[in-house]
């Protein structure tokens, strides 16, 4: 692949993930919850599973400790997640989403997908699945970071 071939596919996938990003973004606000930036959805993704300690928030949105425990602050006093003990460790706390949160959660999925069918629209089913499976191949796993 020639240099500017590799250039135009970078900026593609940069273009299509901000695109995402943002029409994720409008997706939740629309669906109610206008109190909420992008960078709250990274959180949420980490805090979905079973819930985070901030340390492991930081690591995964690539901030410092004191920024995620300011993020942390700001969605609990939204009532999107509460502190609650740590099951294994006295000295930690772990973050979880409340109902709210959750709600949320399952409005950017929805808002998602209504993103990936216009894809679907565009390209056709196979091709779109043939596009998540290629990424899937080569995206490196770990923590899905905002660009900040």
């Amino acid at each position: 692949m020639q240099n500017s071939e590799a250039m135009a596919l970078s900026a593609a996938l940069l273009a299509v993930a901000g695109d995402l990003t943002q029409r994720i973004h409008e997706g939740v606000v629309a669906r109610g919850f206008a109190d909420l930036r992008p960078a709250h959805g990274f959180a949420f993704a980490r805090l979905a599973p079973e819930g985070a300690t901030v340390t492991d928030l930081a690591v995964h949105l690539g901030v410092t400790k004191q920024a995620a425990s300011q993020l942390v602050d700001e969605i609990v006093r939204k009532g999107y997640a509460e502190r609650r003990p740590h099951p294994q460790d006295a000295r930690a706390r772990l973050i979880v989403l409340t109902e709210r949160g959750w709600a949320c959660t399952r409005a950017a999925e929805a808002a998602a997908a209504e993103v990936v069918g216009g894809w679907a629209a565009l390209l056709g089913e196979g091709e779109v699945r043939a596009l998540r499976e290629g990424l899937a191949r080569i995206a490196p796993c770990g923590p899905i970071r905002p660009a900040w």
